[in-house]
């Protein structure tokens, strides 16, 4: 029951320490195989204390408590318990820092997270289902609001953190001037109202870093002269979720670095050992400023362990084991399979790079993981066989599976105000069908609410016209999508991944929303039949929670794949019943988003339109059916948009 700051200053002032974070795994699978890798990570690697992720993209608070217990009771780690005030009322506030108590945790990060919504943009015939009047989120706007309430209420029990953010911080309210100097008021009166440590934002250009601490350090209140100040950094693990990453956090990628990275980002391995060595320079940079107190630094490892781990090793960040026995501590590990133990036999799987494969993003960049002997470093590969980044189309069993990559408790990666100029207040399907199909074309919107990108791919360009035709012809919306691939070099300029001299392979699969009338008396027929034919599988689901399939719940279909000299067949893209029903919860999730985002309208004086379109959004968001579609035929490119033109 330690706090953070007492363990820092037990420490020598000449050393170094570090933390790590994780976030609850989406699926109960993942959750359990994030238990068996803490164990392993807490063993090896002896952080000095982990945090854990609050209702990040869309997991719910009792997962962030689940996982904290963990941590902090069965580990007995150190645990740092993120709290965001985002649409946070003070009875939720309440019962998350007493449960905190009761496990032990007594360290709190407090963040404001995303804008409120829920209040900010509810028209005025809405309320909340049993809301209490005098339990309103408006307590909570800003991240001082929490800072405060937390002090006026538990005193010092909890050692409190607060976010710092070296290059300027940017929301919707001061998007376009990031300025560290426009952010500092704020700091300081965050740290005047019982702030115990900062944790900066993630960052790559160590410059931008040197600059903010100085700023802090030597600042006439003083009030930064003592508090730990924790850099935060990111491992990275592909070329893809380091772009959406960075583009979502307005954090710099210095030229130096991108210039190194465009030449291998197709291949994961080689980005982690780039992403490695730049990393390695930040800390040993920020290592040369002297300090008067020990050096942290807090590492966001997305749930994965190869990266963070190599990183450690090379920054010599890793301290002696006190029972140091010489024993690896993953000499035999298992990874649950269905629920099952079950030893991984060997790295012959590993998932997208994306953490979404959308229509508007559906290039895959990934390769097959190189096997790192026991004897030649703590992480065998059981510790590494889900090591390549989980995206939604990834293996279930993971626990990076589909990552989130910002503290948002929402799904949509846009604010209110971008929602309503990027999609208006559509009322008819026939508006929504315009968005998809003007998309596509490459008109505004450059992005759809279930798109991760503002960018079409060069595979999506290639099966537009197809996809075009399923909206137009047939009312599909399609979100995600790929053609299909026979044997193309790994160099391929557009569906190319992995090592150099290895030949990649995909089934065409296509996913979409459609109206449940449709999809019952007319396109399930069709899917069954064709399956019994062998053309394709399919899964769907609705917002209600109704599931149909052709598959076995325990089926699991490579839709992407690889062939490389000396190494086993590499799966980089699956789809399967545990990952569609994660994503399916989440996909109708973001209807309810964009009805609520279009009370921006109302505030710009537009009410009944606003609130006429707030419910056509919502009674389709409950209509329609999500469905993905895997076509075999993968020798076959064009079968798959055939048969679903003709059903």
């Amino acid at each position: 029951m330690e706090k953070i700051t007492d363990k820092i200053a037990a420490l020598p002032n000449d050393a170094n320490y570090f933390s790590l974070e994780f976030f609850p795994p989406k699926t109960q699978i993942g959750f359990s195989n994030l238990q068996t890798r803490l164990e392993r990570m807490s063993s090896a690697l002896r952080p000095l204390f982990v945090t854990v992720t609050w209702g990040a993209g869309g997991c719910t608070s009792s997962r962030s408590l689940e996982l904290a217990e963990i941590c902090q009771r069965q580990l007995g780690l150190t645990t740092c318990l993120h709290l965001t005030c985002t649409n946070m009322k003070r009875k939720v506030v309440d019962e998350a820092l007493e449960e905190a108590k009761v496990l032990g945790v007594r360290n709190i990060l407090a963040l404001r997270g995303d804008p409120p919504r829920e209040e900010e943009y509810r028209l005025e015939d809405e309320t909340g289902d049993g809301e209490d009047e005098d339990d309103s989120n408006e307590d909570f706007t800003w991240a001082i609001d929490l800072v405060r309430y937390i002090r006026r209420v538990h005193g010092d029990y909890f050692c409190i953190g607060v976010a710092g953010y070296p290059e300027g911080h940017a929301d919707q309210s001061h998007p376009t001037h990031q300025d560290p100097l426009h952010d500092l008021p704020y700091l300081i009166d965050k740290t005047k109202a019982g702030a115990d440590f900062i944790m900066t934002q993630l960052f790559y250009d160590v410059e931008a870093y040197s600059k903010y601490e100085k700023m802090l350090r030597e600042h006439e209140s003083g009030v930064f002269a003592q508090i730990p100040i924790i850099p935060g950094l990111m491992p990275l693990q592909s070329y893809e979720i380091l772009m959406r990453t960075t583009k979502l956090a307005h954090a710099k990628v210095p030229p130096e670095l991108l210039h190194m990275l465009q030449g291998v980002k197709g291949d994961d391995e080689a980005v982690k050992q780039v992403g490695v060595e730049a990393l390695c320079d930040v800390v040993e940079s920020i290592r040369d400023v002297k300090a008067k107190e020990p050096r942290g630094f807090h590492f966001f490892t997305l749930n994965l362990e190869k990266a963070v781990s190599s990183l450690l090793e090379r920054c010599n960040l890793i301290p002696p084991d006190p029972d140091d026995n010489n024993t690896s501590a993953v000499d035999d590990v298992s990874i649950l399979v269905n629920g099952d133990a079950a030893h991984h036999r060997a790295l012959s799987s590993n998932s997208s790079s994306a953490a979404a494969q959308l229509t508007t993003n559906s290039h895959r960049s990934s390769s097959p993981a190189r096997v790192i002997p026991p004897h030649a470093n703590p992480l065998s590969r059981e510790a590494t066989w889900d090591d390549y980044p989980n995206g939604r189309f990834g293996d279930a069993r993971s626990p990076a599976f589909n990552p989130p990559l910002t503290y948002s408790p929402t799904s949509l990666t846009v604010s209110p105000a971008q929602a309503l100029s990027f999609w208006n207040t559509p009322t008819t399907p026939e508006e929504i069908t315009h968005l998809f199909t003007s998309h596509l074309a490459g008109r505004n919107p450059k992005q759809l609410p279930w798109s991760e990108s503002a960018t079409l791919s060069s595979e999506t360009a290639l099966i537009t016209s197809e996809l075009t035709q399923l909206i137009r012809r047939k009312g599909y919306w399609t979100i995600a999508s790929q053609p299909a691939v026979d044997g193309l070099p790994s160099t391929h300029s557009i569906h190319g991944w992995g090592p150099p001299g290895g030949f990649v392979f995909q089934k065409a699969f296509v996913e979409f929303f459609v109206p449940a009338s449709t999809f019952n008396t007319t396109l399930r027929p069709r899917l069954d039949r064709l399956r019994k034919e062998g053309e394709i599988s399919y899964y769907a689901g609705n917002a209600a929670g109704a599931f149909q399939s052709s598959e076995s719940s325990d089926a699991v279909h490579a839709v992407t794949w690889g062939s490389f000299a000396g190494k086993e067949i590499a799966t980089a893209t699956m789809v399967e019943e545990v990952s569609f029903r994660a994503w399916a919860e989440e996909a109708f999730v973001i209807w309810g988003e964009w009805a609520r985002c279009v009370g921006e309208a109302a505030r710009r004086g537009r009410v009944e339109k606003a609130r006429e379109s707030r419910d056509f959004l919502r009674r389709t968001g409950k209509d329609v059916w999500l469905v993905n579609v895997i076509g075999h035929g993968y020798r076959e490119g064009g079968r798959l948009w055939e048969v679903l033109v003709e059903s």
